[in-house]
């Protein structure tokens, strides 16, 4: 109570300055934890010069040189290997795509889900960079909170000035959970960057259905049966939410476009250090509950961006542009030809769901068209 009451009577202070402490106490050296297995990631190490992002006002774009996948290699890996994922997990892959491309130090919160329990096994953390738990509900506003302090202690000279990447990393259903704390980040326009890993449930739990599972997709809470089909509406569209917060990049990413990948995780990475809040989405794999074979996880993937399910595509400065369309590579599939990949919607490829299959096939093609219109027109 004293320490609630002292904390309150210097914050109303007249004389109370923008960013102080209360209660410090001085560290030691003799207490200093030293790492078990790996040596700290110092900057110069995260910076071989994989990416360069210079921001061009003439276009209003970010320009982007670099980001090859053989170039990629020289990067260190921050998430050490040896986590607890199941064979052919995405996330893994997605974050390790992900930190390609982006150079410098990083600071990592990972809400609570599998890409947190799978690398923070008690008492190790396979992190080898800073990194932060929280919970489904509100990662994006602790982040933009510590974002804050970053920049409040830079400007009292604790820290000197230099490029940090602030990322949230969130999945298993952690964007119907943790969404109006994002939103509210985004609207905000913190120095971070937002990263969704969507693997269509609530993984971690068993499976439940969140809003980005596919309609018609068997889980623990959409069955199959008689007068059941699965999840009996369409899925969420984040990436046009996020857009609709005006930030000044969003993007979608998969593993089976690996270079886009790359060089858009840099471009994010650019605007979130230089501009705001910056939002990149990747359709994550997960075959424990898909029901797939983990080795064929990457064409999986690449048919959900085929089949348009998962278009990638960009939004930069309120311009929308495809990075791939799958119409005009002569690769476009019918959406059960992706279905019939997985256990939890093969039903969806045979005669007795067809009705099913055909309102997916529309509603999938509708916001596709609509993308395409939006790229065409840029006042759309």
């Amino acid at each position: 109570m004293e320490d609630a009451v002292a904390l309150f009577r210097e914050g109303l202070s007249p004389d109370a300055k923008a960013f102080d402490y209360y209660g410090i106490t001085p560290g030691t050296t003799e207490n200093c934890p030293q790492p078990q297995y790996y040596a700290p990631l110092t900057k110069d190490r995260q910076s071989p010069g994989v990416t360069t992002c210079t921001f061009d006002p003439a276009t209003g774009k970010m320009l982007v040189k670099g980001g090859l996948i053989k170039d990629a290699t020289a990067m260190p890996k921050r998430i050490a290997p040896g986590i607890g994922t199941c064979p052919g997990c995405g996330i893994p892959v997605n974050l390790n795509l992900l930190l390609k491309g982006i150079e410098g130090n990083v600071v990592f919160l990972f809400q609570t889900g599998c890409g947190m329990v799978t690398t923070t096994a008690y008492p190790k953390t396979a992190f080898r960079i800073p990194y932060i738990h929280n919970l489904f509900q509100n990662g994006a506003a602790t982040l933009s909170g510590l974002v804050e302090v970053f920049e409040e202690r830079q400007k009292l000279g604790e820290y000197p000035k230099g490029e940090i990447t602030f990322i949230m990393a969130s999945g298993d259903g952690g964007m119907d959970i943790g969404m109006g704390s994002a939103l509210g980040t985004a609207l905000r326009g913190h120095h971070l960057l937002l990263f969704e890993y969507d693997n269509g449930g609530y993984m971690n739990t068993g499976y439940q259905l969140s809003y980005s599972t596919p309609m018609g997709a068997k889980s623990s809470t959409s069955h199959l049966g008689k007068t059941q089909y699965g999840k009996t509406f369409f899925h969420k569209d984040m990436p046009q939410i996020m857009a609709a917060a005006h930030l000044p990049y969003v993007a979608t990413v998969a593993e089976s476009n690996p270079h886009d990948f790359i060089k858009k995780a840099a471009k994010a990475a650019a605007y979130a250090r230089e501009f705001g809040t910056a939002y990149v989405k990747a359709l994550s794999a997960c075959p424990l509950n898909w029901n797939d074979r983990p080795d064929t996880e990457r064409k999986v993937i690449a048919a959900a961006v085929d089949c348009c399910y998962f278009p990638l595509y960009e939004i930069e400065r309120g311009i929308t542009s495809l990075s791939y369309d799958p119409k005009k590579s002569h690769k476009k599939i019918p959406v059960t030809e992706w279905f019939s990949m997985m256990g939890r919607t093969k039903h969806l490829a045979t005669e007795e769901y067809k009705s099913v299959a055909d309102q997916i096939q529309a509603e999938v093609d509708r916001r596709y068209e609509r993308l395409a219109a939006c790229a065409e027109h840029p006042l759309l």
